[in-house]
């Protein structure tokens, strides 16, 4: 028999009753019965039920071990009672009567407990990080992950990619975010930059012939942690094809993804052709880019029914600013007082001033609108805002006035509390779409000038005439394009500009000249001199992927060893210090403040 084991801990079945049988594992727990000690054994497979008696030889032995105790038991498999069966265990039908215990290796009191995995405070948890794993539901995550992982390397390979490895030390790169900066003690002063992406790799791959090209990228980026992004580091799908347009990306990775949704959604609905939404259809719908379709509700304008009414908020907005509209957000079953004062109470917590609303009901066989709003602009204007937004009694509408450049984000707010609360949002579906048609610049307000809405490589559309003629380059659109599920943003991608003079005049445009593009991009630069064939590509966030698949709320349920929201590796004792001889072979010299 095997040193250690002749099943794993979620092997055995009524098939195996009667075999002499060897396990190691995990005590996962211990529980006394009127002299019979019953000890659950785990391993990474499952839990197999344990019995000592005190005729037994291994009683003793059994009396001493504890939680978490690494243990051998020998034993033999017998079949439970009717009654002590345990359907919830593959193993549930035997339990193992145990002839003699090994420990090999004992372990202290614990910091945090195992079983039951009751909530724990996070920096327990992250500096204890190896116990934490043990935990079921954590563990259960991370196997997934590996697994979502396995399909989409399966799914790219029989879709015609090939996984090639690019760079982890490169030169910095404007992804958006602050490198990560790695000195070189070879070239003193100069420093090498952790990648943000593999985007010009990438892009070089496809000038260099290799036609459709994968990876589980590592990619890092210096930025402030939040529940959706990780500090420090995450992986993407990283992926590029030659001689494509944006639709040929987009059908080509609708089938992979939702294979894999489909593969672990645990019998959740998975949408099978994705909207092509553009961004100014999902900002004027919805109120953002990445919206949870799961929600029906859908914003409308309905300045004309407000221009010149009695409700003089409004119409005095309108009359005095040509840019102002109201959006109405329609809200099925939510017309109630009650629950129109909580979405205004909210709103003044957003800081806004409140939140305008009509909400119908019937007085008698007579259907109204009722609320301060509905009185000022009269029975008239009331019915055909109930008419356009498709209401009816118990419905209600909210209402959003100004400029939808500054109120949009609000709005979108709105429609998701709205939503949420009225428990209007279908939880049992994965609902993926495309926004597409993304702005190709927008305006930094704090450098006083057009920036890149984006990526930067991307092609505009209307190509290196636009760029020449356009008045306004703010009305740019991109080949520009994301993939959202359920109000996350799981993609971003692009078909990429490819050719010099256009690349030199969108950044010039920006404020960047074509000798600074040279320098700062000099091998993708020199690549267009010499034959770069159309290409387009995507990156899809695989911690996001993951997290939505599991069902959680936070990346560091998904992710083996994460830091937390300072940034702080609490279990390896990351960031560190450096002593004066790594200092020295760096050529670095310390100006520290001495504010902490």
């Amino acid at each position: 028999m095997h040193r250690y084991r002749s099943h794993t801990c979620a092997a055995l079945t009524a098939a195996d009753a009667g075999g002499s049988v060897r396990l190691s594992g995990w005590v996962h727990r211990i529980r006394d019965h009127g002299g019979l000690l019953f000890i659950d054994l785990r391993d990474h497979y499952g839990i197999t039920q344990c019995v000592v008696d005190p005729d037994s030889p291994a009683f003793s032995d059994a009396e001493k071990v504890r939680a978490e105790w690494v243990i051998r038991v020998d034993g033999e498999v017998k079949l439970r009672g009717a009654d002590a069966v345990n359907p919830n265990l593959p193993t549930g039908e035997i339990e193992v009567f145990i002839r003699e215990i090994e420990v090999l290796s004992s372990a202290k009191e614990l910091p945090l407990p195992v079983f039951g995995e009751p909530d724990y405070p996070e920096d327990v948890r992250l500096r204890y990080r190896f116990l934490d794993l043990r935990r079921e539901t954590l563990h259960a995550n991370i196997v997934k992950r590996s697994q979502i992982i396995a399909e989409m390397r399966r799914r790219m390979t029989d879709s015609g990619f090939a996984e090639y490895s690019t760079p982890i030390l490169t030169a910095s790169s404007p992804e958006g975010a602050r490198d990560f900066l790695v000195p070189s003690r070879i070239h003193p002063g100069k420093f090498f930059a952790l990648p943000q992406a593999p985007q010009q790799y990438k892009q070089l791959l496809m000038v260099a012939g290799f036609d459709r090209y994968f990876q589980i990228a590592p990619c890092f980026r210096d930025e402030d942690p939040r529940a959706d992004r990780l500090p420090g580091e995450f992986y993407q799908l990283d992926l590029e094809m030659s001689f494509v347009t944006q639709e040929d990306v987009w059908d080509t990775m609708e089938p992979i993804i939702t294979g894999v949704f489909e593969a672990f959604a645990d019998g959740k609905a998975v949408t099978k052709q994705w909207p092509r939404i553009p961004y100014d259809v999902a900002i004027r719908k919805y109120g953002s880019d990445k919206p949870d379709l799961r929600n029906p509700i859908e914003m409308q304008a309905v300045t004309e029914h407000f221009a010149g009414s009695g409700f003089k908020v409004f119409a005095n907005l309108i009359a005095a600013d040509p840019k102002t509209e109201v959006w109405a957000i329609p809200a099925k079953t939510g017309g109630s007082r009650a629950f129109c004062d909580r979405m205004n109470a909210w709103a003044q917590q957003q800081g806004q001033p409140g939140l305008g609303y009509i909400f119908w009901r019937k007085e008698g066989d007579v259907l109204e609108g009722a609320g301060p709003i509905a009185k000022n602009i009269g029975p008239e204007r009331t019915e055909a805002i109930r008419t356009q937004l498709g209401l009816d009694d118990g419905d209600a509408a909210f209402f959003v006035a100004g400029d939808p450049t500054k109120f949009y984000k609000f709005a979108g707010e709105a429609r998701t509390k709205a939503g949420t609360d009225l428990e209007l949002v279908d939880t049992e579906r994965f609902e993926l779409c495309w926004i597409v048609d993304f702005p190709f610049y927008e305006w930094n307000e704090d450098e006083k000038r057009i920036d890149f809405a984006h990526n930067p490589f991307s092609m505009p559309q209307g190509g290196l005439e636009t760029l020449r003629t356009t008045n306004d380059p703010l009305t740019i659109k991109a080949y520009q394009y994301d993939a959202v599920c359920n109000g996350f943003e799981i993609a971003s991608g692009s078909v990429r500009n490819q050719e010099p003079d256009t690349m030199v005049a969108a950044f010039e445009l920006t404020g960047t000249g074509r000798e600074e593009v040279e320098e700062r991009f000099g091998g993708l630069y020199r690549a267009f001199q010499y034959g770069a064939p159309p290409h387009g590509g995507a990156a899809f966030g695989l911690d996001r992927i993951v997290m939505l698949l599991c069902g959680v709320q936070n990346l560091r349920e998904i992710t083996l060893f994460p830091m937390n929201q300072q940034a702080e590796d609490l279990l390896m004792g990351a960031p560190s210090t450096a002593s004066a001889k790594q200092l020295r072979e760096l050529h670095i010299r310390l100006n520290l403040s001495d504010k902490k």
